[in-house]
């Protein structure tokens, strides 16, 4: 009994041998003496008194929504606009010259919707007429709220420990945000938007995408904060189909942004305005991720008295610095001469800026 409960392994110099062992007959522990009439085990690898192994249960899988759209076919939406990565970042009127990967690859997988892709979009197949869009959207919104129903509603959502918030980053207004909006209005009213980075610089921008990709209605707006109603007629149950994509595409290539000369000066005036704008005190300190509202404004008031304008984005990042860039060249408007060492330097160009 104690070899096989210490050294149950057998020695490979001594063949192994069979223990017995018998009892009286009028031994008082009958169930003792059986157990101890069996051999020990012939495998040296098994141990004593191991439990047998039971056979794995089958699991019960679930179909994901992937394999039965390729299963059953293309998955078909009616939503009346091209699918984009983000809707509010991107510029429809400036073809890329270039592309990262094929743009045979779709983000929302092979087989998965019945629109190809372009390598900047899926574009709609079906004509759309804009009246029949506009009278469904507001027959979804229906009558207007009052005001006590706006104060009721904004009191729920604006507050920071609202459950029913979308966060906003540097991608804006993307394509799968419009599926996380839709998800909240299956149990909430309206949803609340905080908005950070890039997008914050143009908010009426990242309002008309909201409101116009989603069919809601932003009902209070303070700062970078947002609230979006769904509507009065409101169904869940007939909420547009919308198909995700399973990976963020890689952004095409597009023509250089600032030149090596500026458009109507020359090369010297051009790095004289460069090195002035590099020497010169930045006007504001942008962080990461910050809240961008007032950069236009502050921006167009110092071009009334300074031709080049230096802005210190340190830490903000290289990709972030060439996007305010972007949307200050519209917004302000003027044009950057020069990202360097995260600092951009603009210049207020030629035109009046009072015009």
């Amino acid at each position: 009994m104690l070899r096989k409960l210490l050294s149950w392994r057998p020695s490979t110099h001594k063949p192994q041998t069979a223990l017995t062992l018998t009892l009286r007959p009028n031994t008082p522990f009958p169930s003792l003496s059986r157990f101890l009439t069996h051999s020990l085990p012939t495998d040296p690898y098994d141990p004593p008194f191991s439990p047998t192994s039971k056979p794995p249960k089958p699991k019960k899988t679930k179909n994901s929504p992937m394999k039965d759209a390729i299963r059953t076919g293309p998955l078909k939406s009616d939503i009346p606009f091209d699918f984009r990565y983000s809707y509010s970042e991107t510029d429809q009127s400036v073809e890329p010259i270039g592309f990262r990967e094929p743009p045979r690859f779709s983000p929302f997988g092979p087989g998965r919707i019945d629109r190809a892709w372009t390598g900047t979009s899926a574009p709609v197949h079906q004509e759309v007429d804009p009246e029949s869009i506009a009278q469904e959207r507001n027959r979804v919104l229906g009558d207007p709220l009052s005001e006590e129903e706006i104060a009721e509603l904004v009191e729920r959502f604006r507050h920071s420990d609202c459950s029913r918030q979308i966060n906003l980053g540097k991608g804006g207004v993307t394509h799968n945000m419009l599926d996380d909006i839709h998800n909240h209005w299956r149990r909430a009213e309206a949803v609340r938007i905080k908005c950070l980075g890039v997008p914050t610089l143009d908010m009426d921008n990242i309002c008309f995408h909201l409101e116009d990709k989603s069919g809601g209605k932003v009902i209070y707006r303070h700062i970078n904060i947002l609230v979006l109603y769904r509507g009065r007629n409101y169904d869940p149950k007939n909420r547009p189909v919308i198909p995700l994509m399973l990976w963020k595409p890689y952004a095409p290539i597009y023509p250089k942004l600032v030149k090596n000369v500026a458009e109507g000066l020359t090369f010297e005036e051009t790095k004289e305005m460069r090195n002035r704008g590099l020497t010169s005190p930045p006007l504001m300190k942008l962080t990461r991720n910050g809240v961008y509202v007032n950069v236009v404004e502050r921006v167009r008031e110092a071009f009334k008295t300074e031709e080049v304008v230096r802005l210190d984005c340190t830490h903000v990042g290289t990709s972030d610095c060439k996007r305010i860039g972007v949307k200050l060249m519209d917004l302000v408007p003027c044009a950057p001469i020069l990202f360097k060492d995260e600092q951009i330097i603009l210049w207020r160009g030629q035109g009046d800026q009072e015009e």
